[in-house]
């Protein structure tokens, strides 16, 4: 499964300006806002030498779609002294793609030579054997746990995007990666973006302190549109036509509640100190999406997932068209209520964060690069990967009607998609049944 593919979501950009302008508004706004992120300004941007004893941070980065190019861009403007040195995509054409694009944006800290470009199946493996100290990993997340975990045992420090896995056995593979780059000291900075959010972290530290007072119920809603898919073309195999268009196949997304709802989910688990739920019921299905193209996954979920104290969390999400859209995390306590992404508060306390609101996408990487700078690992593996086994845990439920536990999906030996990948045939497409469909059968 040492695989490679590029994910294609766009970034957005919410520093604009010159390369210059970016990163002096970063450190500044930054530094500002340090009291409120709960990290010293000392702690960004720092300019001593790297652990491998050289200002320069060499970068590789697998996967050169569109957030695989935009995780690169962020790096780079996180720390002037990165070197995009590496690259690679299982696509010759993408890989060829990025590194135009890429040379044109990058400027003097692009360093890619052709002798450092990798496509193929194998690329994961040479893009790894270079000298790069950090791995950009922004692939379909059915490639994820092994490549992650390969990184981790070739000594890189890992930038890895979300979800980490889609299925349980691939999230303790996760796991275990991410104690092996604890105990050899390697970075791991995972791509779950609003942890790095200056104004979410303010409005979390706000409810941690009692603003409103005890949490009693969680409303998570991610009612969107829908997303791109890609016309097969003659020459593809079945196998290139589910790469290619990977969101539609659990397989290689987890489908859209963990590709995309994880977001929310994410902040459901950081609400609870990040503590799983122990069980969750709910329900999904296919009403709008139901061509054939569109693989596998549902087009709605609506789960509840249960706290051991007692709290729980509803949480709702829809790719549809034409339709009423929301994404906000509603958090109602004894006191008053809280809107996340809104960056306010209700109640006996009224509050909103008015603060300096720097691109997340730029803050993982600055986090990131810092800690290698200063010789001191950050770790993200344990989050990213209980917030990913909820999303899990709740697409099962749906999937199957029934009620799911954590424990159930953490002793489960579900593993989904081949162990050896070759262009030709794809796995059958069978879309779940609820009902019919058991998860212990997978």
């Amino acid at each position: 499964m040492d695989k490679v593919k590029a994910t294609i979501a766009s970034t957005p950009n919410e520093i604009q300006g010159t390369e210059a302008d970016r990163r002096s508004f970063l450190k500044t706004t930054l530094a500002a806002g340090s009291a409120t992120a709960g990290l010293s300004s000392s702690t960004f941007l720092a300019r001593s030498a790297h652990a491998a004893g050289s200002d320069i941070i060499k970068v590789g980065l697998v996967g050169c779609g569109g957030r695989g190019s935009g995780a690169a861009k962020d790096a780079m403007t996180a720390d002037p002294g990165c070197r995009l040195t590496a690259i690679a995509d299982v696509f010759y054409e993408r890989m060829n793609d990025g590194k135009k694009n890429l040379s044109k944006t990058l400027g003097d800290q692009y360093a890619v030579t052709d002798d450092q470009s990798f496509s193929g199946w194998e690329c994961l493996n040479q893009i790894l054997a270079t000298d790069i100290d950090v791995v950009l990993l922004a692939t379909p997340p059915g490639f994820r746990p092994a490549q992650m975990e390969a990184a981790v045992k070739a000594g890189k420090h890992v930038f890895c995007e979300k979800p980490v896995a889609v299925d349980p056995v691939g999230v303790r593979r996760v796991m275990a990666a991410s104690e092996m780059a604890k105990e050899r000291g390697l970075s791991v900075v995972s791509g779950l973006c609003w942890r790095y959010d200056l104004g979410v972290k303010a409005t979390m530290e706000q409810i941690f302190s009692g603003a409103i007072g005890e949490i009693v119920t969680i409303q998570e809603n991610y009612l969107t549109g829908t997303l791109w898919s890609r016309v097969p073309k003659p020459e593809w195999t079945p196998m290139h036509n589910q790469v290619l268009n990977w969101l539609y196949y659990r397989w290689l997304s987890g489908d859209h509640i963990v590709e995309q709802f994880i977001h929310s989910l994410d902040k459901a688990m950081w609400l609870h100190n990040d503590v799983p739920p122990v069980k969750c019921y709910g329900t999904g299905g296919r009403q709008v999406r139901t061509e054939e193209k569109f693989g596998d996954i549902y087009d709605h979920f609506a789960v509840v997932y249960e706290w051991e104290d007692g709290t729980r969390c509803f949480a709702q999400t829809r790719q549809m068209s034409e339709c009423f859209s929301e994404t906000e995390d509603f958090v109602f306590g004894t006191k008053g209520t809280a809107k996340i992404l809104a960056n306010s508060i209700k109640g006996e306390t009224n509050w909103r964060y008015e603060g300096n609101k720097p691109s997340m996408y730029e803050l993982e990487h600055v986090a990131l690069m810092n800690s290698i700078r200063r010789g001191e690992a950050l770790n993200n593996g344990d989050y990213m990967s209980k917030s990913t086994l909820m999303a899990i845990m709740g697409r099962e439920a749906a999937y199957s009607g029934q009620v799911i536990t954590w424990k159930d999906m953490m002793e489960s030996d579900m593993k989904l998609g081949p162990d050896d990948i070759a262009w030709g045939e794809a796995p059958e497409v069978a879309v779940p049944m609820p009902g019919r469909y058991r998860f212990v059968e997978e």
